[in-house]
C-alpha cells in the first residue's frame, strides 16, 4: 500500500467532496488542514508547489483536482 496524506481546507466544496466519497466508502487517511496548521501548509507549498487543494500525496507525489483523486481512491480501495 502506497504512503497516503490528503491535504484540504475547511472551506473547499472540493476537498469536501473527496472526503464525502472517503466516509461513504470507508477510507481512513491522513488528512492535514492546511488553513488551520501553518507547518501542513509549509509542507504542501514546499512539496506540492502550490497550495491548491485538495492534494492527495502518493508516496510524496502530489495527485491534484478532486475527480483524479477520487478515481485514484476508488481504484485503489475499489
Amino acid at each position: 500500500m502506497p504512503e497516503l496524506t490528503l491535504y484540504v481546507t475547511t472551506w473547499c466544496p472540493f476537498c469536501r467532496r473527496v472526503l464525502r466519497f472517503m466516509d461513504e466508502h470507508g477510507i481512513e487517511l491522513d488528512v492535514r488542514t492546511i488553513d488551520t496548521n501553518d507547518d501542513d501548509r509549509a509542507y504542501l507549498l514546499e512539496h506540492g508547489g502550490k497550495t491548491q487543494v485538495p492534494c492527495l500525496f502518493i508516496d510524496g507525489s502530489p495527485l491534484y483536482e478532486s475527480a483524479d483523486i477520487i478515481a485514484y481512491l476508488a481504484k485503489t480501495f475499489g
